[in-house]
């Protein structure tokens, strides 16, 4: 196990993808040497050890380089039970040393020109250019404070390439008027809803449509998944369109676990020509939780934050990453998942702060069961004064069955049920009547939810997990209804649990 890095190696090192002269082969040598033993190095070619506390982010192993994932633990990883997270251990290390602000950079993606090689040059090229006497006296012989910031000075320039630029501030949209009737409503202060639909498995769509007709009178915008639990279904883009198709209006989800840098720029360029205006970044369940044979567990291209920096420079600046011009900008309203229950409340709310600076507009959270924990994420996020920054949708799935709640509570990564909850499931569960039990709980989580109106919540984000039938019920019942709400003359009865 490394030194400084509290988790073993998760693969080798890299090898370089051209050959080297030799003397930079030397000293990639050398740095390996020395590297491998105090942090595990991987030579990634893009060290970002100054702001992770001295751990290597690298030994995560979903290739998250920008914070934890939505499954982050104190105890371990999710991905590999017998590993700490490793990104727990860099926030814990980060906020007793008090550098935890540093963790809020956006840090870029791999440069794979780069991975594999040397990076001491660089650092020592960069010390020639501010001054070997200079940078010497400011390290040894200055205050903290000016021993910090000349600390940045070398390695801020070489851990931010001018093709990424990132930073650790707030970059509001450059724009006024809203892109999507969503952010219309949000602005104009509704309390919204929206409500999830599950893309079919197959090529028949009329059970999604269907769903997509009954529910969009009764919410904003509706979701479509992108391949939840690593799982292939209709693209999250063409359930858009087909909405889009029958007059509702969509919020496309993209995982990064799918996707290429190059990838994602083309996806988005094609969403907006199709009319797509809502876009949630998503990093994306990891291949452990899809079946055999699984895809590569062991690095992603880019991370839901570093796809939210992208699409906010495209939009916003009209750039490529690569710097290219675009002529006409896609404009769109971005978001991203929030998760109350991963790890600490203040962890995470340094994690949402990232994903505000990188450019999400709007939260769409992970399931929440418990009020009282919700409200203490709510307040760390208020500590970070970004409540004004950001819309919040607090998720809400009504439990269908007991084994639900179960598999919920014991398999699904960021979402915890309190056992008074799972009590009163399984007394329904001997009763019969587990189903009208978990809209009846449902009902009361969005009654209390409702209270923290204007306290940092804006509305709803209603998941029903292939029981999308309940949502018009839940919304009704739930006095949730969008302002000037008309009873569709298709709808029937209340529909039972």
């Amino acid at each position: 196990m490394p030194i400084f890095t509290p988790g073993r190696r998760w693969q080798p090192p890299y090898l370089p993808f051209k050959r080297e002269p030799f003397n930079k082969r030397a000293l990639a040598s050398i740095e390996k040497a020395i590297k491998g033993p105090l942090f595990g190095c991987r030579m990634c070619g893009n060290c970002l050890l100054q702001e992770t506390a001295f751990i290597c982010p690298m030994e995560c192993p979903k290739g998250e380089r920008n914070g934890p994932c939505g499954g982050s633990t104190k105890e371990h990883c999710y991905v590999d039970e017998t590993r700490p997270c490793i990104w727990y251990k860099i926030y814990d290390r980060s906020f007793r040393m008090g550098r935890e602000d540093h963790l809020l950079e956006v840090l870029p993606p791999l440069d794979w020109d780069q991975v594999g090689t040397e990076q001491w040059s660089g650092v020592i090229n960069r010390v020639k250019q501010i001054g070997t006497g200079k940078v010497i006296g400011g390290l040894l012989f200055k205050p903290a404070d000016v021993r910090y910031k000349m600390w940045d000075d070398i390695f801020e320039p070489i851990r931010e390439p001018d093709w990424w630029q990132g930073d650790n501030k707030y970059h509001a949209p450059n724009y006024a008027e809203p892109v999507s009737e969503l952010e219309r409503r949000l602005k104009a202060g509704e309390f919204v809803v929206t409500a999830e639909v599950a893309p079919p498995v197959s090529c028949k769509t009329d059970k999604m449509c269907k769903h997509i007709e009954n529910i969009k009178p009764y919410v904003a915008a509706i979701n479509f998944t992108d391949n939840p639990s690593a799982t292939p279904r209709t693209a999250s883009w063409a359930c858009s369109k087909m909405a889009l198709e029958r007059g509702a209006e969509p919020v496309m989800q993209i995982a990064a676990r799918d996707r290429t840098r190059v990838g994602l720029q083309s996806e988005v360029m094609g969403a907006y020509d199709l009319g797509i205006r809502n876009i949630l970044c998503i990093s994306g369940d990891s291949m452990k939780m899809a079946p055999s044979p699984r895809g590569r567990m062991d690095v992603i291209d880019i991370d839901s934050i570093q796809m939210l920096w992208i699409l906010r420079r495209m939009r916003d600046e009209g750039k490529y990453m690569d710097g290219r011009e675009i002529k006409t900008p896609p404009r769109y309203f971005l978001g991203a998942a929030a998760s109350p229950f991963a790890s600490e409340p203040k962890f995470q709310a340094l994690r949402e702060h990232k994903k505000i600076n990188a450019g999400a507009q709007f939260f769409q959270t992970n399931l929440v069961y418990d009020i009282e924990h919700m409200e203490i994420w709510l307040n760390e996020l208020a500590k970070r004064n970004i409540l004004d920054k950001v819309f919040i949708l607090i998720g809400i799935t009504p439990l269908k069955s007991l084994r639900m709640a179960k598999f919920m509570n014991d398999e699904v990564p960021g979402v915890s049920i309190p056992d008074p909850l799972m009590k009163r499931m399984e007394a329904a569960e001997k009763a019969g009547n587990t189903q009208e039990e978990g809209v009846h709980i449902a009902l009361e989580l969005i009654e209390r939810i409702k209270k923290y109106e204007g306290q940092g919540v804006n509305g709803l984000h209603i998941m029903a997990v292939g029981w999308e039938d309940i949502v018009p019920r839940i919304i009704t019942e739930g006095g949730v209804l969008p302002k000037n709400f008309a009873l569709p003359e298709t709808a029937g009865e209340k529909v039972p649990a």
